[in-house]
């Protein structure tokens, strides 16, 4: 059976084909400005309401709502399927369609991967060698409470302070390209390679069938990175792995519940304490994939995170994260740790029977957190306030699925802001999109605000090349502004693959929660062409969601502060939040 084919072949046909080619050989286009135009050949009309960008590679028509790319169209045209349309083009451009897993190629494939398993139990066992070699690596695990049934389970180990030390040790047993694709070394800029860790303990990562697909490392000292991840390789994917999770299935006798916590030590310290079902993402946010691998192993999830803001926007992401996987019979909480304490520092405190009391008497819904960070992020007593509350909810109501849990939470709503239920129930009907077919979903031609977040959006996905003036995007997402988090992943897919074009973008997000609003703002066309002036007006987004971002973060806490009080960090941010916006205005 043929096997799946590759992303990266698709960006780059995308980024070879013309899509005015493909839709002029089948419809006559007009050259108008920058784009062409013709009668829609999805609907009948008689004014041409139908455009195509030549520069986003992309096609839209005003009056019916198709739009797409040209895979898209002659899926939609020619009635062809996904994989028909991608061979389709591959032809026209002389190149063959590959496959990840075909049948020649899967058994290659497979000795390939078995391959790089291999090496990583080699290496770990190198690593583990190490541990009991190194004093300090040994009286450093001592220090944080870790027995040696603890140490074992999870299989630690130390890697030396040196540069080659993994190069030396593997390079004749294993192709340097191996150790390369494993993620255990780094390019050099002058040639050659070096160990990616160095002077650390050494954390396996086991997928759930509990193959070691990558390494965690964390120093000892002060030095930074604290903790330092395997990239994504062809065994390790990030956003679909959970630290501990093989544990948890293996050392828990009746397993029912997970708790997410946010790092490798907090699992580890609490397995200590035979709390032997917690799980950690891998240096990111947690994902739906996360979410999905959780629910189908257990019906109960605690995100149990610090209550400083780090560990609050923690808990908000993975919140918006897990509303479209969403299922009655599943229950979502989270638990807060007092400020300064963390699982490992609160479990040993407090030790495993007040700590799993916690679990149960301090932790809240999911529905409760989301009522109780939205009513303190808007003072829905006013009626703007009300109004940004209910625009805000509405976008999260519409990405869940339809379940008893939406319900009681329009319910929860009604009572909290005095709307009537079918009032609310009215509002998601007109907000939701008719259902998904092999292309697109047909977008409505509704007009929507140009935010500056939207417009910043807008102006990377005609000029991906603007995302050098991005800055860090974990800050960006951070940020508790409506798309944000899109903003934030867009500059992170273009850092990583800065050969895509506007139409590769777009596929990429075909079928997700994202899509409604990428051909909304693909459909604003900047003013300008030259690439300084689009460098200035990003400039100038960036600098006004800052500015917004401070206003919503210094309005939640005045807003605190009258009803509730702050405690003292929030009085310092306060305070900074204040001195800022004198300054800027």
């Amino acid at each position: 059976m043929p096997g799946r084919i590759p992303r990266s072949f698709i960006d780059d046909i995308l980024a070879r084909v013309d899509v005015v080619e493909i839709i002029n050989a089948r419809v006559p286009l007009k050259k108008k400005g920058r784009e062409y135009s013709a009668c829609c050949p999805f609907h009948n009309e008689k004014t041409p309401s139908f455009t195509v960008s030549p520069t986003k590679q992309f096609y839209h028509c005003f009056g019916c709502g198709e739009h797409g790319t040209a895979i898209t169209f002659l899926m939609e045209y020619e009635h062809l399927d996904f994989v028909e349309a991608i061979e389709y083009i591959a032809r026209s451009l002389g190149v063959e369609v590959p496959r990840e897993k075909g049948r020649a190629k899967s058994a290659e494939e497979y000795k390939k991967q078995g391959g790089l398993y291999e090496l990583m139990e080699e290496v770990n066992r190198f690593y583990q060698f190490h541990l009991t070699k190194h004093s300090d690596a040994q009286q450093y695990l001592a220090e944080r409470g870790l027995s040696e049934d603890i140490i074992q389970r999870f299989g630690l180990g130390y890697v030396p302070d040196a540069w080659d030390n993994v190069l030396k040790q593997f390079a004749k047993s294993f192709s340097v390209k191996d150790l390369m694709d494993a993620g255990l070394l780094i390019e050099k800029d002058s040639g050659g390679q070096y160990d990616r860790f160095r002077d650390r303990i050494m954390f396996p990562i086991r997928d759930r069938r509990g193959r070691i697909v990558g390494f965690g490392g964390r120093v000892m000292g002060d030095a930074t990175p604290k903790y330092l991840n395997s990239p994504e390789t062809s065994i390790f994917h990030k956003g679909t792995e959970l630290y501990g999770f093989y544990e948890a299935r293996q050392y828990t006798r009746k397993l029912e519940r997970l708790l997410v916590v946010e790092g490798y030590m907090d699992v580890i310290a609490l397995a200590q304490f035979d709390i032997s079902y917690a799980v950690a993402t891998l240096g990111t946010a947690t994902t739906q994939e996360h979410v999905n691998l959780i629910f189908r192993a257990v019906s109960e999830v605690v995100f149990c995170f610090d209550g400083d803001r780090a560990g609050q926007e923690a808990a908000w992401r993975a919140l918006q994260n897990a509303l479209a996987v969403l299922r009655d019979g599943k229950e979502i909480r989270f638990l807060f740790l007092p400020t300064g304490e963390d699982p490992d520092s609160q479990v040993r405190k407090i030790g495993k029977e007040a700590f799993e009391e916690l679990l149960v008497s301090e932790s809240v819904s999911m529905t409760d957190y989301l009522l109780e960070h939205m009513s303190e992020k808007y003072n829905i007593s006013s009626r703007e306030g009300k109004s940004r509350f209910m625009d805000e909810m509405s976008t999260m109501l519409v990405s869940m699925p339809d379940t008893l849990i939406r319900d009681q939470l329009i319910a929860d709503i009604s009572k909290l802001t005095s709307i009537e239920e079918n009032i609310l129930r009215k509002r998601q009907v007109n907000s939701e999109q008719v259902p998904k077919t092999q292309g697109f979903k047909r977008i409505q031609n509704h007009a929507v605000q140009k935010t500056p977040v939207r417009y910043a959006i807008s102006l990377l996905l005609n000029q991906p090349s603007l995302v050098s003036e991005a800055g860090n995007p974990e800050q960006i997402a951070r940020f508790d502004l409506a798309g944000s988090d899109f903003l934030a992943t867009l500059i992170e897919t273009i850092e990583e693959n800065p050969h895509l074009n506007t139409a590769a973008m777009l596929e990429r997000w075909r079928g997700t929660r994202y899509e409604q609003s990428i051909v909304q703002l693909l459909r604003w066309q900047p003013e300008s062409t030259d690439v300084e002036i689009l460098r200035e007006e990003f400039r100038d987004c960036l600098q006004r969601i800052q500015y917004q971002a401070h206003e919503q973060q210094l309005e939640c806490l005045l807003h605190k502060a009258r009803t509730e009080g702050l405690d003292d960090i929030e009085q310092r941010d306060l305070l900074m939040l204040l001195r800022e916006n004198s300054k800027e205005n």
